[in-house]
């Protein structure tokens, strides 16, 4: 008799997904398991919806639409009220795009990006490597240091007019103090008036830059500093190998931030050398030639061009800075890889 009788034949599985029986026969591969879908992403996405709605309808209101009109109004001469009739199409576009006092206008600004990044870039890093080691009075350094920055610009402005004036405080204090021969008319002569608005623009906003590379330094491990220091690096060779490397994500941001601001540069310069002044002595921005030409003169369909004009600039220089400069720091915060 033989023992195979009444008795199944045993079944291997390969690591292949095939099957080997008595008789050598292969069964076929299982179908691998569809992704099921999971529970309650419904119940997410009414959360997300939820919780995004107010700020997202905010955002439309206050940003979004107001920019949508602004270009529609740009299409028309209209006097500021009642609905605009008198259509001109691309007018008022081509008619800034041809001003001088345009071109002006945007070179100052152009200027005061770049002196701006020069200006309060270098001494902000300084000054925050200065305060970041334990030095006696550093709190109240600090805090003197930041005081500028929350300061109202109309108290900065007037204060800063009646100091500049050619009877001011400072044309009096050089003649006190026998440098008479450097006196100037500050705030009209159009060689100075630039880099008296560059000085104020350091003193005001250099406070903000400074606490932001503060708080970029405190992210940095004082172990990278002391490996260095038994390394037999000096502190400024720690400094530039170490701590700038690794504070150069705050410092991008930082610039970002100020070279938005200094395109939208408009209160300083509207409160120190009033409406028509900053033509003349060559500190007129974007933002003063829009105010002038636009609502002083009475035809805010021409003002609200130049308000396109200048969204428009801003958006292509922070697009092309994003694409360009901050994508190694937008990349890097990405917690997934993508597909």
């Amino acid at each position: 008799m033989s023992d195979s009788q009444g008795v199944s034949p045993v079944v291997i599985s390969s690591p292949e997904g095939r099957s080997a029986a008595g008789g050598g026969a292969v069964a076929a591969p299982s179908p691998a398991p569809l992704p099921r879908r999971r529970r309650g992403s419904w119940r997410q996405r009414l959360e997300i919806g939820i919780l995004t709605g107010p700020a997202i309808l905010i955002f439309l209101a206050f940003v979004i639409f107001p920019v949508v009109m602004a270009a529609y109004y740009g299409f028309f001469k209209w006097k500021g009220f009642g609905p605009p009739t008198d259509f001109v199409g691309l007018d008022n576009y081509v008619a800034i795009l041809k001003d001088p006092t345009f071109h002006d206008a945007l070179r100052h600004n152009g200027f005061i990006v770049v002196m701006s990044l020069v200006l309060q870039g270098p001494a902000a890093v300084i000054l925050a490597l200065l305060l970041n080691r334990k030095i006696r009075g550093r709190s109240l350094i600090r805090v003197l240091i930041f005081v500028p920055y929350v300061i109202s610009e109309v108290i900065v402005g007037t204060g800063w007019s009646l100091m500049l004036q050619t009877t001011g405080a400072v044309n009096s204090l050089l003649e006190k103090i026998g440098l008479g021969f450097l006196t100037a008319d500050w705030l009209s002569d159009p060689k100075i008036a630039i880099w008296s608005l560059m000085i104020i623009i350091t003193w005001k906003y250099i406070g903000f830059a400074v606490i932001l590379f503060l708080a970029g330094l405190q992210s940095i491990p004082e172990e990278l500093h002391e490996a260095a220091a038994i390394d037999g690096a000096s502190y400024w060779q720690a400094q530039r190998s170490i701590t700038l490397p690794l504070l150069g994500p705050t410092i991008r941001i930082w610039a970002f931030l100020s070279i938005i601001g200094s395109l939208q540069l408009f209160d300083l310069v509207y409160i120190i050398w009033g409406q028509y002044v900053s033509a003349t002595a060559g500190t007129s921005t974007m933002a003063t030639y829009m105010v002038s030409n636009g609502r002083l003169a009475g035809n805010y369909g021409f003002g609200n061009a130049v308000a396109v004009v200048l969204f428009l600039i801003s958006l292509a220089i922070a697009l092309t800075y994003q694409r360009f400069v901050l994508r190694r720091d937008t990349e890097g915060a990405l917690t997934e890889r993508k597909k």
